[in-house]
């Protein structure tokens, strides 16, 4: 079924069919939302929250808009908002040090490559400013276009491009020298 499909049957009294949407969805969402807050439970507490919304809001989707921007508004709003609440955007880092590296005197285990990519990732992901981290990660992470970039998160299309900019640029030289290890 397509999502218009799944809503018209919430809309028409099939509540159950909401967990199609859920099913759908839940997977880059729980994604997004632990790659932008940090730890799951934020992250779970996030997707309950949007997805709770998003049923309520059902009413006033319009077909004409593309569901997933729809819902990855709401999911951008409730995760600004329990990290505003939590104080998560207002924790300075400190820049990424030699030691979050695994420096093993040359090449890095085949092995170890993916997780050590992962955990770093983590790392650089964690330090950006939150608008930064949010548009790198709808473009590179959730694979959006700029154009529904602006629709989630109602910056401009020429601002998200800078954030993006400025997020890989920041992240750049890091991901640089673990390239030239592996």
């Amino acid at each position: 079924m397509t999502d218009a499909e799944i809503i018209e049957e919430v809309l028409g009294g099939r509540h159950d069919a909401y967990r199609g949407i859920v099913d759908r969805y839940y997977g880059d969402c729980v994604a997004f939302a632990n790659r932008m807050l940090g730890n799951r439970q934020d992250a779970e507490d996030a997707l309950q929250e949007t997805f709770l919304r998003a049923y309520r809001a059902l009413g006033s989707y319009r077909h004409s808009d593309r569901f997933r921007p729809w819902l990855f508004r709401i999911l951008v709003n409730q995760c600004r908002t329990l990290a505003r609440h939590r104080r998560r955007y207002n924790a300075s880092f400190d820049p990424v040090s030699d030691t979050d590296f695994n420096h093993q005197g040359g090449r890095v285990d085949p092995t170890d490559q993916e997780t050590e990519a992962r955990d770093l990732l983590g790392k650089l992901l964690e330090r950006l400013e939150p608008s930064l981290r949010e548009a790198f990660l709808l473009k590179h992470g959730e694979g959006l276009e700029y154009s529904e970039m602006a629709e989630v998160t109602g910056a401009s299309i020429s601002a998200l491009k800078m954030r993006v900019k400025r997020a890989c640029d920041a992240m750049r030289p890091y991901l640089e020298d673990l390239h030239e290890r592996v």
